[in-house]
């Protein structure tokens, strides 16, 4: 009997390229392919990269290249490079680095088994030519759902019924596909908590962002998809799910029901075995009454709002193509805080964007002082090739965005920790992810994962992953807390474990 093809993949970048990995771990699986986790335990590594800002193609460049030093030392025959850097430069990136002996576009997902086996085996499958994926579905959303049949769409193909539901020849704990473009989703770890795709895309034009123009119009994906992969998700021991896309705020547009987010979160909430539910990545703009609603009273949808601010100063945020100022964005939060006073809030910022002014930066600045935010992100502006923002004049200097940026980071650390310490006193739920010698440590509902810090238990007897815990704030150590389970909280997780 021939050696099984091992197979490792290399994740970099967001939450939704975590669901692409897994989708792409699913067909591998399914195929034939054992997954490993080490790279260097691996035929092939496949780094499913991330094409967003020079950093972060840097960290998929420097990834490759590690994966590539494996080569000759180890099982390692070959290093691919998938995701969005990938999709974004195509045959471009396969040229500058040919330490990648294969470069895949998102086209190539559905064909990953012999794409890889090719390569494998000598051959060479040649990268593609980029694209503009924007132009693949027609321009009204009410047309796109009929023609996104034709189109790949990375990790948002419709989802599984239950596992109860599987042909007996698929690998045990394998979401099956119930359609053409279905993920045959593997999770690649045992994490409690998992993303789920929402929809793909995006149609706004954001003067700074490249990501329509390689990832493409917006689409949603059907509640009864999104259902269907999130009790899967369950039966595997998921306690928390979060919704990512590009932008959820427009989710139902393309279904002909821009509400539809409000009637499917409920429905998620009753998933059996389901603890919580997160949404993230919401635009200010397109926020509604509605919505704020569902998100602060359904029971176990945590009020959490991932809020694209990006600045707060009107002239930045025109040139941005964007909207609001600061007294909007402080009255949307005021109504958030009016229905959830606990309700966690973060954001991202860039500063030093071309024609921003002292007076812009001190707009933000107030801004961050109202806003009371749990978690900020602050980069500093730098062109990104092919968006509108690097053809425009009054550029600033390198060190001034760069000083810009040390000084709304210094803000930004500070308020954060004073935010946190408005939580001491505060029953939070816990979700635990983590029991070693180091501590017990969870997130509270206003924390989603890697972005907005922990909280630290004071005990963890008969605790273990996946425990939802109760517990009172007595501390903090800058952005995370420190918290002391309540004795009853404690008891029904001892009772639970047993």
């Amino acid at each position: 009997m021939p050696e099984r093809r091992t197979v490792a993949l290399v994740t970099l970048g967001c939450a939704r390229n975590e669901v692409d990995s897994e989708e792409l771990a699913g067909r591998l699986e399914a195929d034939g392919w054992d997954l490993v986790n080490d790279a260097a335990d691996a035929d092939v590594a496949v780094v499913n990269t991330c094409g967003f800002v020079e950093a972060a193609k840097k960290d998929s460049v420097d990834a490759l290249l590690e994966a590539n030093d494996l080569k000759g030392h180890g099982r390692t025959q070959a290093v691919v490079a998938v995701g969005c850097m990938a999709e974004r430069y195509g045959k471009d990136l396969a040229e500058a680095l040919p330490e990648a002996d294969g470069v895949l576009g998102f086209d190539d997902y559905a064909d990953i088994s012999d794409r890889l086996q090719t390569i494998l085996s000598g051959g060479i499958h040649a990268a593609h030519t980029p694209r503009d994926r924007r132009k693949l579905l027609p321009i009204s959303p009410a047309q796109r759902q009929e023609s996104a049949a034709s189109v790949s769409l990375p990790g948002h193909g419709p989802a599984a019924e239950a596992p109860e539901a599987a042909p007996a020849d698929l690998p045990e704990g394998l979401a099956p596909a119930s359609g053409p473009r279905a993920p045959l989703r593997r999770r690649l770890d045992g994490a409690p908590v998992a993303s789920v795709k929402l929809a793909s895309g995006c149609d706004r034009r954001c003067s700074f962002c490249a990501i329509p123009s390689f990832r493409g119009s917006f689409i949603s994906r059907r509640p009864s998809d999104v259902l269907n992969e999130t009790r899967w998700l369950a039966e595997q021991g998921v306690k928390e799910i979060m919704l990512v896309s590009e932008n959820n705020t427009s989710y139902g547009k393309d279904l002909g029901d821009i509400r539809l987010l409000e009637s499917l979160l409920p429905e998620l909430a009753e998933v059996d075995g389901l603890e919580r539910v997160r949404v993230s990545y919401l635009q200010p703009a397109e926020m509604r009454p509605g919505l704020i609603d569902v998100l602060t009273s359904t029971p176990k949808v945590v009020p959490y709002f991932d809020l694209s601010f990006q600045h707060s100063a009107p002239g930045v945020l025109r040139a941005m193509r964007r909207f609001g100022d600061t007294d909007r964005f402080l009255e949307l939060l005021d109504t958030i805080r009016g229905k959830a006073p606990e309700a966690g809030v973060r954001s991202n910022f860039i500063v030093g964007f071309p024609g921003e002014t002292e007076a812009d930066l001190a707009e933000l600045e107030r801004f961050l002082n109202g806003a009371r935010l749990d978690a900020i992100g602050v980069f500093g502006y730098s062109d990104e090739e092919g968006t509108e923002a690097a053809t425009y004049e009054n550029k600033l200097d390198e060190d001034v965005v760069a000083e810009r940026l040390a000084r709304v980071s210094r803000l930004a650390e500070e308020l954060v920790s004073q935010r946190a310490e408005e939580r001491v006193g505060e029953t939070v739920h816990v979700l635990v992810e983590s029991v070693d010698d180091e501590g017990v440590y969870g997130r509270g509902a206003h924390q989603a994962p890697e972005t907005d810090g922990q909280v630290l238990l004071t005990s963890g007897a008969g605790l273990s992953v996946g425990r939802m815990v109760e517990a009172k704030v007595v501390g903090t150590e800058g952005v995370d807390l420190v918290a002391e389970p309540l004795d009853g909280s404690l008891a029904c997780s001892e009772e639970a474990g047993r």
